[in-house]
């Protein structure tokens, strides 16, 4: 017994060593036979990863396992990936790893998981899906053709992402989470194919999308004829969405097109089909809903597909007087009436259109209709479109289970025809473009991505012409701000429907206008909310949108811009890319006026402005404490109080909540300063100056009238002298700051001598009382440091040398001038008086210059006689 149970152990063990070891022996050359096999039968270039072969994973099978499959193009998508997938599956029998690479390759199983198909047609029409090498290709001189064939029993692909881009029809399709199984004898001629598939459909055309996230669920199976390539629905079931279709038809695959007749329908009538054929994500559970009426849908698809050809359509729809209630929500939605075709007689994409025959339904009282048709569905829409009723809009969702951020209120009162198409709207041929009706909206609420606060619209009346979409009446409010407003829209559907921005001219009144209530975050750094939300700085940076071409004739009692108030503000308002350009703007503020022309552009991610601004009797002492821009041009006006005239050009960037970025201004200005005192105790620098200086008190300067030129760059403010007084001391004020409130300047006084102490008044004690009153003497006082804690120095203990030296100059030129007067002519004394020493230093000097100017001396002259 104990040898039988060594023998039995023995054979297992040797089964075993056997199992794992023939994956070792035979895994080359199954992969080697897989490369080689694919890469001689397709233009591409195929490979993977990593690669296995087991026998023990799918026993008695023997199992191929290959990583990170990839399929990559050749000329003309050269480098293109066509395929990818993680893991790649085969089952087969053990004794197909000895069959020659010629022999027919027999696979129980095959499966794709993570894979991702990229599939490209380019505007010329090759497609990199056409990867297949043809037999002249193939086919090499005195070799024999090859034998190899492939069979599969079964296969699956799990969630699988398709994406067909066709750039020569503009068509795009893509399939996410797709999941496809199979099996059936692939080896027979005739054969039955049972699959199930799930996946999710986006569908667009021409740039514009037809579907998006459909769910589509189809168990079919198919009858497959392989020798005339031709698969017939025998047995099956779809869902798009949750509405149930059944099927039954053939499709033909020939040579160069295919062949398809498909009829399907709904299986049952019932009103709850229509509920299904919408995403559940806008309908919630529909299985408790309680439904009246029918609904129905019958569908015809039979033709040829080519390049020039599609199959015919004839796609019907229809409900008569039915209704249906969510069982948690109050009203019911009630007499719908559906009647809609999707139709092509001709086999041509360009022929496919939409008619709504009559769409209908009933809220409490409020009826709601249209009808419409819509042509050349693929190429160049054609849209003739009646809508007509009212509409509680809140009653809405009280009836059918929306997901809204604000809840929708408000009644929509519509009356409208129009008739365009699409080109026609896109390139704005006014002639095609047919509208004719009045659409009028009360107690409305309208929240958007564009807008920073709800728009609470009392009362709206827009009125549609052939030429024209007016607004005749628009009374709203966002945030804290109010609107009134008329004006005319001259592209609303090309906006609506297409790409094209809102134009507009309008005439706006507001009571109180709120600038930050029409400023929009910038997608750019929204992003960086989260990560600056401690922080003191905004978040984000406001943006004016793109979409907006629009004039803005503006009259506002008052406008609320940061920490300002401006009253009774008028000008013209442009906002077209991205911008904001003020035009003629001018308003109160400060006690006085302000006018202002420029723009402020928001296209780059730091927003921007160059402004010219008029500055009228502004109050000093309010201008100063409110705007960081006077401050920073001249800090020391804080301490002033009076008016201010200005006129400012200024450029630089915003913060992204739009005030200046004091450090990025630049420009210049002309200040005027009119009745101004000043407070020498409200900044620090005037006051050390004005305990510095003894003789002068700074309360008493005469400041009016006085104008200075200022010019400023990258946070520095040079300022150019400018003169002003105080009683009869001249001053001159000249230097520079920054905006940091460093600072450096210089005021130089012309100082009356009698004003510099004892030691001076002893000098002037020589000097007649006339000649005191014209000796002043230069002192200069040097402001350094900071507005906070400034550094004064003067050259006061230097004031009594240059009296000094100016009294000796002062006596030198008296000196000299007394001289010269004698000499020139002037007047002589009596000739009785007697000569003084003063006279004989007049005779000398006057010697001396006769010499310098060449004439004789009588006594040479006497000399030369003798």
């Amino acid at each position: 017994m104990k040898k039988i149970y060594k023998i039995i152990v023995g054979i297992i063990v040797f089964f075993f060593i056997l199992l794992v070891s023939i994956p070792l022996l035979f895994q080359d050359k199954v992969m080697n036979l897989v490369k080689t096999t694919i890469n001689n039968n397709v233009n591409a270039q195929v490979d993977f990863s990593d690669s296995s072969l087991s026998l023990l994973r799918n026993f008695p099978n023997a199992s191929v396992q290959l990583s990170n499959l990839t399929v990559i193009n050749k000329a003309p998508f050269e480098g293109d990936t066509l395929v990818y997938a993680k893991k790649v599956n085969l089952a087969l029998k053990l004794t197909e790893l000895f069959k020659a690479s010629s022999e027919q390759l027999n696979i129980k199983s095959f499966t794709i998981d993570d894979a991702l198909v990229n599939v490209l047609v380019d505007k010329k029409g090759n497609a990199n899906y056409d990867i297949a090498k043809s037999s002249e290709t193939e086919e090499i001189k005195d070799e024999e053709p090859s034998t190899f064939g492939l069979s599969i029993n079964s296969y699956a692909i799990n969630n699988a992402t398709i994406k067909y881009n066709d750039k020569q029809g503009k068509l795009n399709l893509e399939l996410t989470e797709l999941n496809h199984s199979g099996s059936g004898d692939f080896s027979q001629s005739n054969t039955e194919l049972d699959t199930q598939t799930s996946t999710l459909v986006s569908f667009g055309m021409d740039g514009n999308s037809y579907a998006k996230n459909q769910k589509i669920e189809l168990d079919a199976i198919f009858g497959m004829d392989l020798t005339n390539m031709k698969f017939s629905f025998l047995k099956n079931e779809a869902k798009l969405n949750n509405l149930p279709l059944i099927f039954d038809g053939y499709v033909q695959i020939n040579e160069n097109n295919q062949e398809v007749d498909i009829n399907f329908k709904t299986p049952s009538s019932d009103f709850k089909n229509f509920l299904g054929l919408i995403p559940e994500a806008y309908t919630k559970s529909i299985a408790n809903v309680s439904t009246t009426g029918n609904f129905s849908v019958n569908g015809k698809i039979n033709g040829i597909i080519d390049d020039k050809h599609i199959p015919k359509l004839d796609i019907t729809m229809k409900s008569n007087n039915a209704s249906f209630k969510y069982p948690d929500l109050p009203k019911s939605v009630q007499n719908i009436n559906i009647d809609t075709q999707i139709k092509n007689t001709t086999g041509k994409v360009e022929n496919i259109f939409v008619s709504i025959n009559n769409l209908s339904f009933k809220i409490d009282e409020d009826t709601f209709s249209g009808k419409g048709n819509v042509y050349n569905l693929t190429t160049n829409p054609k849209v003739n479109a009646t809508v007509k009723g009212t509409l509680n809009l809140a009653k809405l969702n009280q009836a059918y289970p929306i997901d809204l951020q604000n809840e929708l209120s408000g009644i929509l009162k519509a009356d409208l025809h129009t008739e365009f198409d699409m080109k026609a709207i896109e390139n704005s041929v006014v002639s095609r473009i047919k509208n004719n009706g009045k659409i009028e909206v009360s107690d409305f609420v309208f929240s958007s991505e564009d807008v920073v606060n709800p728009l609470h619209i009392k009362n709206t009346v827009v009125t549609f012409t052939p030429s024209t979409v007016s607004l005749t009446k628009f009374d709203a409010t966002t945030g804290k701000s109010d609107l009134n407003a008329t004006g005319t829209l001259k592209n609303l559907l090309g906006f609506l429907l297409s790409d094209n921005k809102l134009q507009g001219n309008f005439n706006l009144n507001s009571n109180a206008f709120y600038v930050s209530d029409f400023m929009q975050e910038n997608p750019e750094t929204s992003e960086k909310k989260e990560e600056t939300s401690n922080q003191n700085t905004p978040s984000e940076s406001l943006k004016i949108p793109a979409f907006l071409n629009c004039s803005v004739k503006a009259n506002a009692k008052t406008v609320h811009y940061d920490n300002l108030t401006l009253k009774n503000v008028t000008g013209t308002l442009l906002l077209k890319d991205e911008k904001a350009i003020l035009q003629n703007m001018n308003a109160g503020i400060f006690n006085g006026q302000i006018a202002l022309n420029g723009e402020v552009n928001t296209q780059k991610e730091k927003p921007t402005f160059d402004m010219k601004l008029g500055i009228k009797s502004f109050d000093i002492a309010q201008s100063f404490t409110s705007l960081d821009l006077l401050q920073s041009l001249s800090p020391i006006a804080g301490a002033m109080s009076g008016k201010l005239n200005s006129d400012i050009d200024l450029s630089g960037s915003l913060n992204d909540d739009f005030t200046l970025n004091l450090a990025s201004v630049s420009g210049k200005a002309l200040a005027e300063l009119l009745t101004t005192s000043i407070n020498p105790e409200k900044t620090k620098a005037l006051s050390l100056l004005n305990d510095k200086l003894s003789f002068i008190d700074l309360t008493k300067l005469d400041l009016s009238d006085i104008k200075t030129h200022l010019s400023f760059k990258e946070g520095k403010v040079v300022v150019k002298p400018f003169d002003l007084k105080y009683k009869d001391i001249g001053i001159t004020v000249g230097g520079s700051h920054g905006f940091d409130k460093t600072m450096n300047y210089n005021v130089t006084l012309n100082v009356p001598a009698k004003y510099l102490g004892n030691e001076a008044q002893g000098l002037l004690s020589k000097l007649s009382a006339k000649d005191q009153q014209n000796i002043t003497v230069p002192v200069t006082a040097n402001i350094t440091g900071n507005m906070m804690n400034p550094s004064i120095k003067t050259d006061m203990s230097s004031s009594v040398s240059k009296l000094s030296q100016t009294l000796i100059d002062q006596q030198k030129n008296k000196l000299v001038n007394d001289a010269l007067g004698g000499l020139l002519g002037g007047k002589k004394k009596d000739s009785t008086t007697t000569t003084t020493k003063k006279d004989e230093t007049v005779k000398k000097v006057t010697d001396v210059l006769g010499g310098l100017f060449g004439k004789k001396k009588k006594t040479q002259q006497k000399d030369t006689v003798k």
